[in-house]
């Protein structure tokens, strides 16, 4: 598996992992913020199904996690920043779960965590509104069915993915997009709660934090990187 990927900077790495129906260059103006500041390798990869990397016959959740594992093999032992937004926010926690030595720290902005329990379809304000999202996008280059899959198995209920939060180890910041996001600020309360070093910064402009308020986005960031 190869995935594509930009490589800017120098230091320690940060990963950055764009969401569903996106890709690589959604960082390309907080890349360019944190390029500002010195010490930094900013690597950010189109996940499978978008933009130049390979497309497949289905896709799953689990694959983009162990995708991203992989990256951070090739890009060395040391620890990562890994910071990743919606799908990407998703695929973050499970490798912050599964490889918790190889994360430093961790930033989920807006990230849509599964039901706990329940019936399926539990999570269908989130499919609505992702499934806009999706038609918003479409000009750009992506395989709508990756979207759409990661859509259908996030409004599956998943406990074990609750249970697995606790074995993050990384310092964790979790932004919410407030009332305006389709993410409800109460089930990211939730996850925050269920990790064991995590807080929870609201910056109320809706789900695409880091696109409608960069520097608030970038101030939030920074700001829990330097309290290391």
């Amino acid at each position: 598996m190869t995935l594509a990927y930009t490589d800017t900077g120098r230091g320690p790495v940060m990963v950055l992992l764009h969401g569903g129906g996106s890709g690589r260059a959604t960082w390309d103006a907080f890349g360019r913020a944190v390029g500002a500041v010195p010490g930094y390798r900013v690597v950010a990869p189109d996940l499978r199904g978008h933009g130049d990397s390979p497309r497949f016959p289905r896709y799953t959740l689990s694959d983009h996690a162990d995708d991203v594992a992989e990256l951070l093999d090739e890009l060395g032992p040391d620890p990562v920043v890994l910071i990743g937004h919606s799908l990407g926010g998703y695929a973050a926690s499970v490798v912050a779960q599964r490889h918790p030595a190889r994360v430093r720290r961790l930033v989920l902005e807006d990230p849509p965590a599964p039901p706990r329990a329940g019936p399926p379809g539990g999570f269908s304000r989130t499919r609505l509104a992702l499934s806009g999202l999706a038609g918003g996008l479409s000009r750009r280059r992506f395989d709508r069915h990756a979207l759409t899959s990661a859509i259908a198995q996030l409004r599956e209920p998943d406990p074990g993915w609750w249970e697995a939060l606790a074995a993050i180890e990384a310092p964790t910041l979790v932004l919410s997009g407030g009332p305006r996001s389709h993410i409800p600020p109460s089930r990211l309360q939730a996850v925050v709660t269920a990790i064991p070093d995590a807080r929870l910064v609201t910056i109320p402009v809706g789900h695409r934090i880091h696109s409608m308020a960069l520097p608030q986005f970038t101030a939030a960031v920074l700001g829990f990187l330097d309290g290391e």
